[in-house]
């Protein structure tokens, strides 16, 4: 039964993997404003056995994170935190009395 989680968790570490390349590729078509139905099938099927696996990896008794490298790459660099500066309130010049 070891045997079969570990597979199993093999599997959806390379099942992850394609998913996001396919995610990767299907959003470029989307840039490119091409048809993606083809990728966006093709996720959909792995989804779906994505689900069964996580379904019977529960049923083994296996409840522990499976960690990925994270291929995830910013579209656009973190921007830096504001320093945030106090505000001033503008008052009329004041008037000397004679």
């Amino acid at each position: 039964m070891d045997n079969r989680i570990n597979e199993i968790r093999r599997i959806i570490r390379a099942l992850r993997v394609s998913m996001c390349e396919a995610e990767f590729i299907m959003h470029e078509q989307i840039n490119r404003d091409e048809d993606c139905t083809f990728v966006a099938e093709e996720i959909m099927k792995m989804r779906a056995v994505m689900s069964g696996l996580v379904q019977e990896r529960t049923r083994l008794g296996d409840n522990e994170p499976i960690l990925v490298h994270s291929l995830f790459i910013p579209r656009r660099p973190p921007t830096p935190p504001r320093i945030r500066v106090a505000k001033r309130r503008l008052e009329p010049p004041q008037r000397e009395r004679a």
